[in-house]
């Protein structure tokens, strides 16, 4: 784990000093760390919280084992699924929770009867509270509401404005901050980043690892390169650069970097607004706010990725380097 410390801290205080709560709210912008932070807390938890300093228990523990390998018997991670058509559900379903006619697997109240297998507690990782629809929301609450001595959650919310009030009060909240430059390089250097900018990395990462490390799978380096082309020209439809582009975007295996261009063109565009003056300046907010609505709305509304992508990039040309 890099960086944050004091939250870890924090956390194993609460458990070694007798003082646990049962409901835990990872709160932070996503790319921080937090999902790696429940799972080395989880371990921990399950390895029955043995002192030493941070989450480090024995590799070759029982618990590190089983977890690694995804088969311990008191660990349960709620997220979004599959659905039937093989596409990622968009939200956290009842079912999860619950025995539904349409559950897949045991539901997470089953998980809960009984006691704990292994240890003398369980843990419940649900990353990201924020993806549970209100029905799926109201039903773990009851869970929250009424404790269990042997039971642990880790909710892990980027934007906890979106849960339920009632489920925010019954969690202790542990919030997360953006880790400087030196730690989110730390991150990096242990990461495959092969053919990619580390420094750009770094700069676009805006002290979230997680978030440096997803542009570098998506080819940030070679996008940038190729918006740095749209640099002074005109938005013309027949736009070679732009049309090139486009054509790159589209298909399988290349969501990561249609999901970068939606994130990168308004920035770049709002980068350049800000170094102009007068009436140039108001053309390129005028571009900023078609192209950051048109990215904004794009996956939602299931818009053609090539589409969007050309259009991003003659919004990106019109507006001066």
């Amino acid at each position: 784990m890099i960086g944050h410390t004091a939250q870890v801290e924090a956390f194993t205080a609460a458990f070694t000093g007798g003082r646990p709560h049962h409901a835990w709210l990872l709160v932070g912008q996503q790319g921080l760390g937090k999902a790696l932070f429940a799972r080395q807390a989880a371990t921990w938890l399950l390895a029955g919280g043995p002192a030493g300093g941070g989450f480090d228990v024995p590799a070759e523990g029982e618990a590190a084992r089983l977890m690694a390998a995804g088969s311990h018997l008191d660990f349960r991670l709620i997220e979004r699924t599959l659905a039937k058509t093989g596409k990622l559900r968009s939200e956290i379903v009842i079912g999860q929770i619950v025995r539904r006619a349409d559950s897949e697997g045991q539901p997470l109240r089953e998980f809960l009867t009984g006691t704990p297998m292994l240890g003398p507690r369980r843990v419940v990782i649900i990353d990201a509270a924020d993806d549970m629809n209100r029905n799926t929301a109201n039903a773990l609450l009851k869970n929250l509401e009424e404790p269990s001595l042997d039971t642990v959650f880790l909710l892990i919310s980027h934007a906890p404005g979106r849960l339920l009030p009632t489920i925010r009060s019954r969690c202790r909240t542990l919030r997360f901050s953006r880790l400087p430059d030196s730690d989110v390089m730390r991150v990096l250097a242990g990461a495959d980043l092969e053919g990619e900018d580390e420094s750009l990395l770094v700069r676009l990462a805006q002290g979230c690892p997680g978030r440096a490390i997803a542009l570098a799978q998506a080819g940030i380096t070679a996008l940038e390169q190729d918006l740095a082309a749209l640099a002074g020209l005109q938005m013309q439809i027949a736009n070679p650069a732009a049309l090139m582009l486009a054509r790159g975007i589209g298909g399988k295996g290349r969501e990561g970097r249609y999901a970068a261009l939606l994130d990168r063109v308004p920035a770049l565009i709002a980068d350049r607004a800000q170094r102009l003056n007068g009436p140039a300046r108001g053309a390129a907010i005028a571009q900023w706010e078609a192209a950051s609505r048109l990215a904004r709305e794009a996956v939602p509304l299931q818009l053609e990725p090539g589409q969007v992508a050309h259009r991003l990039a003659l919004h990106l040309a019109a507006v001066p380097a």
